[in-house]
């Protein structure tokens, strides 16, 4: 209901600023019909016309933004809610059965494994939005050293695999490299982490029921270039830019299973800029799968000899 109500209101500010446009275009017209020899008055006219007309709009599109804002961040609110809710909900339902009921040994494995499932997620929801936060502040991560990225890749593709229990050959993993001095990079090694663990996971939580991602490491003498493509979802034109903005996320009754906060790729796009480079995302359209891309600057052997 929310929702509606402010999608309402976002059209009728639009409504209402075309309406003040429309009126001040008539009454100016009108006014240089009926004073078009005062040549001074013309001008002056004409001059703060366009300011009047300037001004509405950019009112108006401030109000749009806002609301726009101020919706993105009460989804946000809700989906952090259910991504806290639902585990805290799981993990009482379960120490209460084990409470009130005498379980065979075998029954209590499967409840622990479960609320130790649940607490992950906890974890994992609470560290998103902390890493947002880093994120977004300009002075953290300043510390930097140089990191060897093909070796942080292909940590961060085990750790992903084991946690979804997946096959080697539903996570493909090739390096391209022109020359044999290894892919280094000045960063922080704890944001690097973050951003490939994140759009791993993304490649994995929008695959679907089929998940064949295949992850690769290229570089030039100037940047390093890591490409991950999935076969799942895709997504339309218009979203491709959006992603990456903080609380956005690809809409759709098919995707409503699945469960974020909408900062994993907000997070990605500003590591990567505090690191010198940039990430962006293509696809052929929505059931066409994705390619996540982190560009970064490479460190030279001759930089690292000195």
């Amino acid at each position: 209901m929310r929702i509606t109500s402010r999608r309402g209101t976002i059209v009728f500010f639009l409504c209402l600023g075309i309406g003040l446009v429309a009126l001040a275009v008539a009454l100016n017209v009108g006014w240089i019909i009926l004073n078009w020899r005062e040549g001074v008055l013309l001008f002056f006219g004409i001059i703060f016309f366009a300011l009047i007309i300037a001004g509405m709009v950019v009112n108006t599109i401030f109000l749009v933004r806002e609301l726009r804002r101020s919706e993105q961040h009460d989804s946000f609110i809700n989906a952090v809610t259910h991504e806290l809710k639902t585990p805290v909900a799981s993990i009482r339902l379960h120490l209460e059965t084990l409470q009130r009921r005498d379980l065979p040994e075998a029954r209590k494995q499967e409840f622990y494994k479960i609320m130790l499932s649940d607490a992950d997620r906890l974890t994992e929801t609470v560290e998103q939005v902390l890493r947002a936060g880093r994120a977004g502040d300009r002075r953290a991560g300043r510390e930097k050293a140089e990191v060897d990225f093909g070796q942080l890749v292909q940590d961060c593709l085990e750790t992903i695999r084991t946690r979804h229990h997946l096959p080697p050959q539903a996570m493909r993993y090739e390096q391209a490299l022109n020359n044999g001095n290894g892919v280094r990079v000045l960063g922080s090694p704890e944001d690097l982490r973050t951003a490939v663990s994140n759009v791993l996971e993304n490649a994995v939580k929008y695959s679907g029921n089929h998940i064949d991602v295949a992850v690769r490491l290229e570089t030039d003498d100037k940047r390093v270039l890591l490409k991950v493509k999935d076969e799942g979802v895709g997504i339309a034109q218009q979203d491709l830019k959006r992603i990456f903005k903080r609380f956005h996320r690809v809409g759709g009754r098919s995707l409503a299973h699945i469960k974020g906060t909408g900062l994993g790729l907000f997070i990605v796009r500003s590591i990567a800029k505090k690191h010198g480079g940039k990430a962006f995302a293509q696809s052929d359209g929505e059931g066409r799968g994705t390619t996540v891309t982190i560009e970064l600057p490479r460190i030279t052997s001759a930089r690292t000899d000195a």
